[in-house]
Formats: C-alpha cells, structure tokens, sequence
C-alpha cells in the first residue's frame, strides 16, 4: 500500500513544483520582459511626464481639474477622494436610488452655473461616474460643451479651443466599438502648451 502511495504521491509533488515554476516564476517574468521591452510606456502605466521631467499624471487614470480655465473630466466617486486608484469602484447606486437622482441633479446645477454660455443640455458623461470611477476620457460633446467657458477664461478665440479639441481627439482601435474621446490631461496640457506660446 505505501510503494503505491509514493508512486503517486512523488510524481504529484515533482509535478507541481514545476508547474509552480513554469506558470508562476518563468511565464511572468518572460511575459513582464516582453512587455518593458515592446511597450515600455504602456508597461509602466502610461505615465506623463511634463519638459522637465517632472511626472504629471498617467493617461489612464483622470485627474480632478476644478479650476474654470481647464476641462474637467467625469464626476469620480472613490471613497477618500477623487480618481484615487487604490479604491477603484462605482458608486453602486441604483438606477432608481434618490441619491443617485439627486448626484445627477446637483451636478447639473453647478456645470450649468459653471458653464452659463453652454446649451442647456449636459452631456451625460459630465453628470455621471464610470463604473471604475477613474475615467480619463470625456466624449467629445462634453468637451466641446466646456469649450466657451474654457475660451472665456483663457481669452481665447473658441475657434481655436474647438481646434484644440478636434486635435486631441481620439478614434477608437476599431470604428464602431465606441465613440471618439479626449483625454482630459492631454487636452489640458495642450491648452497650457498653447499659452506658453
């Protein structure tokens, strides 16, 4: 019974160390190499870092921009404080929850008493969090829905703020797996950019 047991037991144990070895220790690092190697900056979270160096932000992470002279990005419910990573997560609040309906109201309140020369109708991704809550696109209506305020502020042309946007607007990979964004800290690095100049 036991040279039977250890003729099992033996080949199970040699098994799963190197299993262990090959899914666990060599595919990780081979697969981290590849990665730092090919895509570096997507492989170190898409970090920005500003003419000195200085890092700025990631592009996959928003950033809470509350001054009037920059866009601001989709409202962010994290616990402790906005667009915090540690603490991804949507608000869990249903449809039909009155707290939601009375978020949604507020913030509409204060976009419209921010934006008073925008249209009446907020573009819905300005009112409402992502389920991550870290969003760092907006659509481009939300955008173009900041832009007088955006001009105002700076003493820009509005042409020249919708140019912006129309620059920093990206496609999706594929055409029709979403709308066209913009990056909240790039487009906000581009207006600072365009008021150096």
């Amino acid at each position: 019974m036991s040279v039977t047991r250890t003729a099992y037991v033996r080949p199970a144990l040699v098994m799963t160390v190197l299993l262990t070895l090959a899914t666990g220790v060599a595919y990780p690092l081979l697969t981290t190499g590849v990665s730092e190697l090919v895509f570096r900056p997507q492989a170190m979270g898409s970090l920005i870092q500003d003419g000195s160096n200085k890092l700025v932000g990631s592009a996959l992470i928003g950033q809470n921009f509350t001054r009037n002279d920059y866009f601001w990005g989709r409202p962010s419910v994290t616990s402790d404080s906005p667009y915090n990573a540690m603490s991804s997560g949507g608000s869990n609040l249903a449809a039909s929850n009155p707290a939601l309906d009375q978020a949604v109201k507020d913030r509409v309140a204060a976009l419209r008493k921010a934006n008073p020369q925008s249209p009446a109708a907020v573009p819905v991704d300005l009112v409402t969090a992502s389920g991550s809550g870290l969003d760092p696109q907006i659509s481009v209506e939300a955008a173009q829905w900041q832009a007088p305020r955006i001009a105002a502020a700076r003493g820009l042309p509005l042409a020249q703020v919708n140019k912006l946007i129309d620059d920093n607007t990206s496609s999706p990979l594929i055409g029709f797996l979403g709308p066209n964004v913009v990056n909240v800290l790039g487009l906000n690095r581009a207006l600072d950019e365009l008021k150096a100049e």
